[in-house]
């Protein structure tokens, strides 16, 4: 028996460090808004559902300039997000009827491929969890709060996180619940939703892995990079034809 898919794709944040007058997921990258790329991305994918999660007063404007003139026949619902981005994963939670298995992923995330998307599906079907990582290239230090290194961990056994992060539905929902039932100040900790599926289902994560382009765009820089690695991609396209 199928069983049902949802991909959230959040669109929530401002983008501040971007210094742009409109959020970092509608900027252009070429010819079209940072967020159509990962749409496409899971619209071409095995996933049977998409709900976008965009910021405050953004429903319309992501209506109109995103999803109309593309024609993305996938997406279900448009969620409002909160202040913080595990406000806005619970409400995106909360909005899906019923399913199965859900995938988040980061809308400023342009990058990530159909083909790694699929491979997630078919991950957490079997795991219940699963997270899209990629190996650190660089040694890292652990340091104390005054800067002295503490610790040099085996580079091994270090991955960098990455999105989609997918997970059964009931689970990540229920740990999400769990997170709510904590104070504000313990929800600060929280970087991303394998952590919370970590602390409150406390079962293990499957890293599968991912693609060094699949980068997240926060700064200027990003979006220099971002424009060489879709330059890279149209030649890579060109010289295969």
């Amino acid at each position: 028996m199928k069983n049902k898919v949802t991909a959230v794709i959040m669109a929530a944040g401002q983008g501040k460090r971007m210094n742009t007058p409109v959020a970092k997921q509608f900027i252009m990258l070429e010819d079209k808004p940072v967020l159509f790329y990962s749409i496409k991305s899971f619209e071409d994918s095995l996933v049977d559902e998409i709900i976008i999660v965009c910021g405050h007063g953004q429903i319309d404007y992501c209506t109109h300039n995103i999803i109309e003139p593309y024609g993305f026949k996938k997406i279900t619902r448009i969620v409002e997000g909160g202040k913080e981005r595990y406000d806005s994963v619970r409400l995106a939670l909360s909005a899906i009827e019923q399913t199965d298995y859900v995938l988040i992923h980061d809308g400023a995330r342009p990058f990530i491929s159909t083909a790694l998307i699929n491979e997630v599906i078919q991950v957490v079907r079997q795991s219940k969890a699963c997270i899209v990582a990629a190996p650190v290239k660089d040694t890292i230090k652990i340091v104390d709060k005054d800067g002295w290194i503490k610790e040099t961990p085996d580079r091994e056994y270090m991955w960098m996180a990455q999105t989609p992060q997918a997970f059964e539905y009931s689970s990540i929902r229920r740990a999400y619940a769990l997170l709510f039932e904590e104070e504000e100040a313990d929800r600060k900790v929280i970087t991303d939703d394998a952590m919370v599926y970590e602390r409150y289902i406390k079962r293990p994560v499957k890293i599968v892995k991912g693609d060094y382009n699949n980068i997240k765009l926060t700064t200027p820089d990003d979006l220099i990079l971002a424009q060489e690695i879709k330059k890279q991609a149209e030649i890579s396209k060109s010289f295969k034809l």
